[in-house]
């Protein structure tokens, strides 16, 4: 390990001099220049960054006029040189790098403002691997880095924001503080490190390397939330570069700001009603601490909202509330009559966006599109002293993938409400139990640690929603039932046949299978095996 140079204290104030502007986006890049000019500062820039400052008729020198060397390469080399770096890493104090400075005529940059090449929005446009490529900064994140080793003189940006410090610090003190130097060069190695982050995670994609030696994440701040899960854990919520559409890219139309929780529910919402496309059928889910208390389809969102209100109104109060479709004005009506937290769709109607406002406290997002069920992708989860990746789970089954084991065959109607209960219980905390019948759930279990205890709290669930709206009959009566993993024992079969089902759908894979499958026989139910299982922990 290198030890560390007896350099003297960095200065608490520093009179910038010397700045150095390299843009890709030039959005407040005029009015910065001609601040810094006004205060005495030359300015240093390349390409059409200097352009666009000399079109606004203010003095700026070209790097190549630093250096010594012409751009080259296209525009690949540039900055990569003594002049630029040393300017950048020199600590003026320091009587030995004093020296070199002045022996090899290289003077201090005490400002710079890089945004970097546009690489991220590149590779989430679609641009392809040669365009992807040309769009890796080299020379950008090399300057950031050395600003920010040398904050004791150098005061770095990433953003708009950074420089608006630097020039409020100038407007006041006429200097940049040493505090301010180093909250900005945290900054901008955390730019650095999502940025780097962002081409390597892309690199191995585009190689096929799922599980590369060292592996790197990053984000950037969405919002810092006024707590986490509860009131005593901090809370931050962060946007990765996936391009998928959800709660992290979504338009927030109104209501108080999104809560943790909030954030981890409504993801779960979104994702379960992007299993049903809109062209066909109007889909609303609805959920509770993770967990889908109600999912229904129908002709519209009308009718798909109040089926999937009604198969467990108790767990919908304070829920969140995901539709596949533009949310129109009488749909928004009846959602507004339950207390809701959030409500999430592609679209909302102008009049819906109008009834809603009437419930101030209702967040109310638009994500301009679904995510895609079937597009690959990564999912996270910390652990101590590290974290899990894994693929994102795409399984869909369809009726050719169904294995029928038992005596009876299915019904198409079954066979329907088999599909519909699976394509649920994938988005169910394990042990999941769902019982469905005509486009709608019955009833849910979720979380427990035997599969029959969730089949009987499906079955109450279920129980529950009749005598809410006055029926006889549970609604589970001829239902189909899904687990979303196999049976180890025929007991939680045996609830579900209790509970009215017709029909299982289930992965089978058990060393008891033939026991579940005679039990299956026996009760005259019919059932099909995935050989897929969809845990959710």
């Amino acid at each position: 390990m290198p030890a560390a140079p007896d350099f003297p204290p960095s200065p608490d104030r520093v009179r910038p001099q010397r700045a150095l502007i390299s843009l890709s986006d030039k959005t407040g890049l005029e009015e910065t220049a001609r601040a810094l000019v006004e205060r005495g500062v030359t300015l240093i820039s390349t390409g059409g960054t200097r352009s666009a400052i000399e079109k606004a008729g203010l003095p700026v020198l070209d790097v190549a006029d630093v250096t010594g060397f012409p751009e080259m390469m296209d525009g690949r080399v540039k900055t990569l040189h003594p002049k630029v770096h040393g300017a950048l890493l020199g600590v003026r104090d320091a009587p030995e790098h004093a020296k070199a400075m002045q022996e090899h005529g290289i003077e201090g940059i005490d400002i710079v403002w890089i945004d970097l090449y546009p690489f991220e929005q590149t590779v989430a446009s679609g641009g392809g691997f040669e365009a992807a490529i040309e769009n890796i900064d080299i020379g950008g994140p090399a300057m950031i880095r050395s600003a920010a080793k040398n904050h004791g003189y150098v005061a770095v940006c990433v953003d708009r924001d950074a420089v608006e410090e630097v020039l409020a610090e100038l407007a006041a003190e006429g200097s940049t503080s040493l505090n301010l130097r180093k909250r900005l060069a945290a900054k901008a190695f955390a730019r650095t490190a999502v940025y780097d982050a962002a081409v390597a995670s892309w690199f191995g994609g585009e190689v096929g390397n799922g599980a590369p030696v060292r592996k790197a994440i990053g984000g950037a701040l969405i919002q810092t939330m006024r707590y986490g899960e509860n009131p005593h854990q901090a809370a931050a919520f962060y946007r990765s570069g996936e391009a998928r559409p959800g709660v992290a890219t979504a338009r927030q139309l109104q209501g108080k700001e999104l809560s943790y929780n909030n954030v981890a529910d409504t993801d779960a919402a979104l994702e379960l009603v992007a299993e049903f496309d809109p062209s066909a059928e109007a889909a609303c889910v609805i959920v509770k601490h993770a967990n889908p208390c109600g999912v229904a389809v129908g002709r519209d969102l009308v009718t798909a909202y109040k089926r999937a209100l009604e198969c467990d109104p108790v767990s919908a109060f304070g829920g969140i509330v995901a539709v596949n479709r533009r949310l129109d004005a009488e749909a928004a009506r009846l959602i507004v009559e339950v207390f809701t937290e959030v409500v999430i769709a592609p679209e909302v109607d102008p009049e819906a966006e109008a009834i809603f406002a009437a419930k101030k406290n209702l967040r109310l997002l638009t994500t301009n599109g679904l995510p895609d069920p079937l597009a690959g992708g990564e999912v996270f989860r910390s652990v101590a002293g590290g974290f899990l990746v894994q693929s994102r789970d795409t399984a869909r089954i369809t009726p050719a993938d169904l294995k029928i084991v038992t005596r009876r065959q299915p019904t198409e109607a079954e066979v329907k409400d088999m599909l519909f209960a699976f394509t649920v219980a994938k988005h169910v905390k394990s042990n999941a139990i769902v019982y469905a019948k005509d486009g709608r759930t019955a009833g849910i279990g979720a979380g427990q640690m035997n599969r029959r205890d969730s089949a009987r709290i499906a079955a109450l669930r279920a129980k529950e929603a009749a005598e809410a709206l006055g029926l006889s009959e549970s609604l589970a009566k001829g239902s189909a039932c899904a687990s979303e993993a196999f049976f180890p024992f025929p007991d939680g079969l045996l609830e579900a046949a209790a509970a009215g089902a017709t029909a299982v759908i289930q992965p089978g894979g058990s060393i008891r299978d033939a026991d579940v499958i005679a039990a299956a026989d026996e009760a005259g139910l019919a059932m099909a095996f995935t050989g897929v299982r969809v845990f959710r922990h």
